[in-house]
């Protein structure tokens, strides 16, 4: 009998937000993978791994952090065979994924891959948007308002065009391009609705002031949020 695949959503760092299902497909898989930098542990592990059953197998899919596909895609293909191997064995494959599976997610690119030969369910994850917005007690969006997520590495015209045409705006993966993103939110008259905050829910969370942050510093794992208005309750 062959075995069946899922993708988990494991929240954005706090180990309570991962969903009740999740957490019992979790508990009852064979093999778990999860993805990692090069360099460092795997931070989708560390959410749940006090979780992990006491018997089962692992597959570290070691995920290069570059602009260029292609050495990633090579990574996802042979992942993609391992899993799939171990879904014809019979074994219940647990993909972990950070926040959404399906919202900026690895998971994506092994679903892309092996949905065609295999039985998948993706379990839906709180997202880190959802998660910055709570800890920052700043309602993302109300009525008809515009919701833009903006991608920092976008060329400064993509961003300026968005930020023009959205009622709200969330910035993401901002790392080393802080100091160009706050230029922009200036420019467009958005820095004093701006909100910064980093590693939203881990034990590391912080919120700092736009003005204080250490662009030296800025983690990937940051995020700005911006209300034409504000507050959307406005």
């Amino acid at each position: 009998m062959r075995g069946k695949i899922f993708g988990i959503g494991v929240g954005p760092g706090d180990p309570e937000l991962i969903t009740l299902k999740a957490l019992r497909i979790l508990k009852q898989a064979d093999l778990i993978a999860y993805p990692a930098p090069d360099d460092g542990p795997s931070l989708a592990k560390s959410i749940v791994a006090q979780y992990f059953p006491k018997e089962c197998d692992e597959l570290v899919i070691k995920t290069p952090m570059l602009t260029d596909r292609f050495p990633a895609f090579e990574v996802y293909d042979k992942a993609s065979e391992q899993i799939s191997t171990a879904a014809n064995n019979g074994e219940k494959v647990v993909v972990l994924c950070e926040g959404d599976p399906f919202f900026y997610g690895s998971f994506m690119y092994l679903f892309s891959r092996l949905r065609s030969e295999h039985l998948i369910e993706v379990i839906p994850g709180v997202s880190s948007l959802m998660a910055c917005s709570a800890s920052l007690e700043a309602p993302l969006a109300s009525r008809n308002d515009i919701l833009t997520v903006l991608p920092a590495p976008l060329e400064d015209h993509q961003l300026e065009e968005k930020m023009k045409n959205s009622d709200s705006i969330v910035i993401i993966k901002i790392g080393r391009h802080f100091n160009r993103i706050k230029e922009l939110l200036k420019r467009n008259d958005l820095i004093q609705n701006a909100l910064y905050i980093e590693r939203a829910t881990m034990e590391n969370e912080k919120v700092i002031e736009l003005e204080k942050v250490d662009a030296t510093s800025t983690p990937y794992f940051s995020m700005i949020l911006a209300h034409s208005r504000t507050k959307a309750w406005l």
